[in-house]
Formats: structure tokens, C-alpha cells, sequence
């Protein structure tokens, strides 16, 4: 079967060689998790008469919630009163935490992709939006945790997503150069934050529609980790090993 990529995606990632390290975000990438999300918040709002009552839909969800940092949900959701969004925020982030546990499944192809960078010896990180206690538990609850060598939470950062900082700042920990590291991402915010530190993208429609997330630049677009355009790129960086 002929995989049709552009000339300019395979050269950013044969480029890379020898490949050194993989980034990977958590929410939609390494996991679907944007529906668990989806449900929180709607359940929480409902609760609270936000907009009236009418449950917020998957439109709302990924324009105003979707792969964003709480700091700026909680100003979207309650512009005139700041403080309260920031609790709600913390109460939601609890209650997903609850249905996380019985809900979260990994991406198609994941655990072969894992398997083929720890195959490789690379350096790994996960590097998200999420509050730490959200994205531990997703990693340990996919059975990730000794897979990654660290994890790099954006408002532990000066600036989360969409700012570099927090790949940037994996790749200091890690100590590896931009010009042998790759990134997974599923969001706009955080596909422009591996694209402003310097590094191609994978973006994955997991959720977010790939007219959106082509806004943001990114290297490769994929369905998921079984997508064969990720491994004829994958082959070719294999080649130049």
C-alpha cells in the first residue's frame, strides 16, 4: 500500500535523526479523554444553572474548554467572578478524577508505539495542561508510569500551552536537543506549543477536527498510533539510523 506524505513531513522527521527522545501530551493523545472531561463539566454546570440550565454541547466543549489551561477556563466560564471559576475548576478536576479510573481507554496503537520507543532506547516525556494528580493518574491507570522518564505539567511552568515552555522545559530535563525530538499532540493550544519550541508535530484527530487543528501547523496529522503514514515516517528514520 503507498502512504501518500508530503516531501516536507518527511524530511522534518528524517531530519531528526538519530532520534533522541519522544513528547507525548496526555489528554486525547495518549488517552480519549476529552469525553470524560465533557461529561464533568456538563454535569457540574448543570448543577450549578450555568447558562441557564441548557447542558453545554461537544461545540461549546471544544471551542472554549478543549486542550486550554484552568486559569483560562475558569475566565471563560465565569468572566465576572474569577475566583469562583478557579474552585469550580478544582472541584471538576476531582470528579473527572473519579470517572477517569472507570472510563479511560488508551488511543488505537498506543502500546505499539510505546513498545517501538522503548524498543529504540529513547528518552520519553509526558507534558500537559493537566493538574499533576489528573495526568498521573491517567498515566498509571494506562500502566505508563515507569514508561516515562518524566512529567512536565504547564502551570508548574511560567507559562502552560499554548507558550513552549513546558516542552522546552522537557527537553532541558531530559537533556536532548530540539533537533533530535519529536512530539504527539491532539489540541490547537498544544500543537502550537511543540511548534513554537521548535519541533515537528504529530497532531492526532482524536477529537478536535483536522481542518482545526491544520490552523496550528502541524508536521503530520494521523488518526491514531496504527495510522501508516506515522510508521512510513517512523521506517524512514529507522533507515537513516
Amino acid at each position: 500500500m503507498t502512504v501518500e506524505i508530503s516531501e516536507n513531513s518527511k524530511s522534518a522527521f528524517t531530519a531528526l535523526a538519530p532520534l533522541e527522545a519522544v513528547l507525548f501530551d496526555v489528554d486525547g493523545t495518549l488517552c480519549d479523554s476529552d469525553p470524560i472531561h465533557h461529561i464533568a463539566f456538563r454535569e457540574l454546570l448543570l448543577e450549578i444553572g450555568f447558562n441557564n440550565g441548557v447542558p453545554i454541547d461537544e461545540d461549546y466543549f471544544v471551542q472554549n474548554i478543549a486542550g486550554k489551561h484552568n486559569d483560562d477556563i475558569a475566565a471563560v466560564l465565569f468572566p465576572d467572578d474569577i475566583p469562583r471559576g478557579l474552585k469550580f475548576c478544582e472541584d471538576k478536576e476531582e470528579y473527572f478524577r473519579k470517572l477517569v479510573k472507570e472510563k479511560v481507554e488508551p488511543i488505537k496503537g498506543l502500546y505499539k508505539l510505546t513498545k517501538w520507543v522503548e524498543d529504540h532506547g529513547l528518552k520519553r516525556a509526558a507534558v500537559t495542561n493537566a493538574p499533576r494528580p489528573n495526568a498521573e493518574l491517567m498515566i498509571s491507570t494506562l500502566g505508563l508510569t515507569d514508561f516515562f522518564h518524566l512529567v512536565i505539567i504547564g502551570g508548574e511552568c511560567e507559562h502552560p500551552k499554548p507558550a513552549p515552555d513546558p516542552y522546552l522545559k522537557a527537553l532541558e530535563v531530559l537533556n536532548v536537543s530540539k533537533e533530535h525530538a519529536f512530539i504527539c499532540e491532539d489540541s490547537v493550544s498544544g500543537i502550537k506549543a511543540g511548534v513554537a519550541a521548535g519541533m515537528p508535530v504529530v497532531g492526532l484527530t482524536t477529537r478536535n477536527p483536522e481542518s482545526q487543528l491544520l490552523t496550528a501547523n502541524p508536521t503530520l496529522l494521523i488518526e491514531n498510533y496504527e495510522d501508516p503514514k506515522l510508521w512510513a515516517v517512523l521506517d524512514e528514520l529507522d533507515k537513516m539510523a
